[in-house]
C-alpha cells in the first residue's frame, strides 16, 4: 500500500528493487538485517545527511533515515538496499515522541546523528509555543535524545550533533539561555541554536559518560538547499554564485562519518572541523551555562532535568 501524502506510522524497509521516489512500504521495526552498527541520521533526506548516509552505508552501517519529506525521504532510502526509513516533524513535539518509540523498538542503536536542522526568515511560534528555529535545532533533538537514554546507554552510543561556525555569534547570558526576548533576527536565531548544539554536546558528554560519548561538529560552508531557504544573511549568501566556492554535500559530511565511525581522533564533549578537535566560542565551554541550558530545555519539553 502506498504511502504518498501522509505521515507514515512505522520505520519502513526500502527493498533493493524499489525505485528512487518509490515512497516504500509499512513495515515494522524489528532488528535491522546484517550485523553492522546501526546508525540513525536525521535531515537524511537531502544534503550533507544524505551524502553522510550513502557513505555510512556502504562502509556496513545498518542505516535509518529520518526525513520531513516521505517522498525525498524514500527516494534516498531506495538506493541504500536493506536501510529503513521514517519521517519527522521537528516542529511537533509530539511527532518527535512517536519518532523515539518508534526508534525505541530496534534492536539498538550505536549512533545518533542529529542532522536536521533550520532557520526561519521571520519569528513563528510551534504548536509547542517554542521560537521555530529554536525548538527544531535544539529542543526537538535534545528531546529525542533524553527520551532514548536507556537504548543509547545500553548500546554504549555515540551522538553527533551537526553545529556551525556561527555558534561564535549566538551566545547568550547566563539567567537567559531560550528566554526568547528581543528583536527577532534570522541569522542571530540560527547563531543561537548552533551553539545550543555545542553546550548540549557537553552537558550530555560530562552527564551520559562513559556509556554515551558526544561530539558535534562545523561541516562548513556548503552549498545546500537548506542554506537557500534560511532567513538573513545566511540564506542571502546561499542564493548568490558565492555558492560555486563552497563545499559539496559530500565534502560537509565527511567529518559527521569520522565522528560516528573512527576509532580515536575525536574528544568526547568537544566540537570538530575537518576531523579535528576545534576550539569554540568561549561562553561555548561555560559549564554553568550548559547545565542551565540542560535545565531550562528539560522543562520546555517537560521532562524532569
Amino acid at each position: 500500500m502506498g504511502a504518498r501524502g501522509r505521515r507514515l506510522p512505522r520505520l519502513r524497509r526500502v527493498p533493493a528493487q524499489d525505485r528512487p521516489g518509490d515512497p516504500g512500504r509499512p513495515g515494522r521495526a524489528e532488528a535491522l538485517s546484517g550485523d553492522g552498527p546501526v546508525v540513525v541520521v536525521t535531515g537524511a533526506s537531502d544534503g550533507i545527511g544524505a551524502a553522510a548516509a550513502r557513505r555510512l552505508h556502504r562502509g556496513g552501517a545498518r542505516v535509518v533515515l529520518v526525513g520531513r519529506s516521505p517522498e525525498k525521504t524514500a527516494a534516498v532510502a531506495a538506493d541504500l538496499p536493506g536501510a529503513r526509513w521514517t519521517t519527522v516533524d521537528l516542529g511537533r513535539l509530539d511527532d518527535v515522541r512517536r519518532l523515539a518509540a518508534e526508534l525505541a523498538e530496534l534492536s539498538g542503536i550505536d549512533v545518533l546523528v542529529h542532522n536536521a536542522g533550520a532557520s526561519f526568515a521571520r519569528r513563528e511560534l510551534t504548536v509547542d509555543g517554542h521560537e521555530r528555529t529554536a525548538q527544531v535545532d535544539h529542543l526537538a533533538p535534545y528531546l529525542l535524545t533524553r527520551l532514548l537514554e536507556e537504548p543509547l546507554r545500553a548500546s554504549r552510543a555515540r551522538v553527533v550533533t551537526t553545529s556551525s561556525f556561527m555558534h561564535w555569534v549566538g551566545g547568550s547570558r547566563r539567567g537567559h539561555l531560550l528566554d526568547g526576548t528581543g528583536p527577532y533576527l534570522a541569522t542571530r536565531a540560527y547563531a543561537r541554536a548552533k551553539w545550543c548544539n555545542v553546550l548540549f554536546t557537553r552537558e550530555l558528554a560530562r552527564r551520559w559518560a562513559p556509556e554515551v560519548t558526544a561530539t558535534c561538529f562545523d561541516p562548513g560552508a556548503v552549498a545546500t538547499s537548506f542554506g537557500a531557504a534560511s532567513g538573513g544573511i545566511t540564506g542571502l549568501a546561499f542564493r548568490t554564485p558565492l555558492t560555486a566556492f563552497m563545499r559539496t554535500p559530500a565534502q560537509g559530511a565527511d567529518t559527521l562519518v569520522w565522528l560516528a565511525t573512527a576509532e580515536e581522533g575525536w574528544r568526547n564533549g568537544r566540537h570538530h572541523a575537518d576531523r579535528s578537535p576545534t576550539w569554540t566560542a568561549l561562553s561555548a565551554r561555560d559549564d554553568v551555562r550548559a547545565r542551565e541550558l540542560w535545565n531550562r530545555s528539560a522543562r520546555l519539553v517537560g521532562l524532569p532535568s
